[in-house]
């Protein structure tokens, strides 16, 4: 009963846990229209941003174009891409988000300028501008692991009870966390959650986050899921 007990907590722990990145999807959807412009794919801005997702390592397709087919019945194995603007007279600024099936932002990038005249390589100066954030997330699509009565979630609390103190510095759209060397050992960035980053450390790339106060680095390995407190000092 103990054990049957102790393997409920783990599995409840290990969903509640897992919150959802970037790095959980390998399809981006973009729309063949924003919202600002004004006709399908003006400027062909629709295009640059499909090119530029793919640059980043998703698979991204145009919604009218054909999907594959594990994808194209299930809107939520997949993500929803967008740009929005909000430009003035002088300035061209916009923001990439990516949003989940339920709409819930799990990116928004760094806000792309541009002081161009031409409507159209203004835009197209400030998406490219725009898409430099989340080229500094680093993403790397980590396909679900189906859990086992064998698997579960593994603390490794570093050194002691918590890790060494981290100091953080920021750095676009983030922090590189230092050590007192002082070493980067790791740099976050920031997501649509205060309490979420994500993170890489060394080879390794997960999510730092906050659970009571104190936190936390998560990654898989070995197909299991490893928690590591780590003490950051912002």
């Amino acid at each position: 009963m103990r054990k049957l007990i102790l393997f409920a907590l783990l599995i409840v722990g290990s969903v509640a846990f897992a919150q959802p990145s970037v790095n959980d999807y390998e399809y981006v959807v973009v729309p063949t229209q924003f919202k600002f412009s004004n006709k399908k794919d003006e400027f062909r801005l629709n295009t640059l941003t499909k090119m530029l997702l793919q640059k980043y390592g998703f698979k991204a397709f145009l919604d009218s174009e054909p999907q594959p087919d594990e994808i194209v019945d299930s809107n939520c194995k997949k993500l929803y891409a967008d740009v929005e603007s909000n430009s003035g007279l002088r300035k061209t600024r916009v923001r990439v988000v990516l949003k989940d099936c339920k709409n819930k932002i799990l990116f928004i990038s760094d806000e792309g300028t541009s002081l161009e005249k031409d409507w159209g390589k203004a835009y197209n100066e400030a998406i490219r501008a725009a898409f430099e954030s989340l080229g500094a997330i680093h993403y790397k699509y980590k396909p679900a692991v189906a859990a086992s009565p064998d698997s579960g979630m593994v603390t490794q609390p570093g050194s002691g009870t918590v890790a060494e103190s981290l100091f953080a510095q920021p750095i676009a759209n983030g922090f590189q966390l230092v050590d007192s060397t002082p070493k980067v050992v790791m740099k976050i960035f920031k997501t649509s959650d205060s309490n979420r980053f994500s993170a890489v450390r060394g080879e390794v790339h997960g999510d730092l986050i906050k659970r009571d106060g104190q936190w936390f680095f998560d990654y898989f390995q070995n197909d299991q899921l490893v928690s590591q407190a780590v003490d950051v000092k912002f």
